[in-house]
């Protein structure tokens, strides 16, 4: 039996999964990955949403930002991350903590001290996230010729066109 989630395809029974490069590029070329996205079954409403949003929330500048800093450093103060995020502003940094702890993407730990001392960190799905976006990471170093190879031929492009 095969099973369709989103961009990932695979058969019961084994570990294949068509999200390695070669793989997916040869189902990419012969058609039959396209053909599977667009027979993809018809999804909750509800979920489409959830989906949209956390989309949004992650294509955000300074969620990846976010996200990457407290893998790396496991635990932050407010301080911290707004030293790690060069040119966020105080207001931006609140607002993007609250909407992560929000989705669950991150925990705030208050401690009864003075001067406060508020703690962050990510939530295991904080940590699941991070491990997907690592996969964007690997793929946009794979083909980084090739994206720099389009950026220059559409300058290009763009330079001999009559405006």
């Amino acid at each position: 039996m095969e099973y369709v989630s989103s961009a990932i395809i695979w058969k019961e029974g084994t570990k294949k999964i068509y999200t390695h490069p070669k793989e997916s590029m040869k189902r990419m070329t012969d058609g039959t990955l396209r053909q599977d996205l667009l027979n993809l079954p018809e999804t909750d409403p509800v979920v489409d949403r959830l989906v949209e949003q956390i989309i949004g929330r992650v294509a955000d500048k300074w969620t990846m930002l976010l996200i990457e800093i407290l893998t790396e450093r496991t635990c932050c103060r407010f301080g911290e991350l707004a030293k790690a995020c060069e040119g966020i502003s105080q207001k931006m940094l609140t607002q993007t903590l609250r909407a992560m702890e929000r989705d669950g993407l991150v925990t705030r730990t208050v401690y009864p001290v003075v001067p406060p001392k508020v703690e962050y960190r990510l939530t295991d799905l904080g940590l699941g996230l991070s491990k997907a976006f690592c996969g964007v990471w690997i793929w946009a170093e794979a083909n980084f010729e090739r994206i720099e190879q389009a950026r220059s031929d559409y300058a290009d492009r763009k330079a001999h066109e009559e405006p």
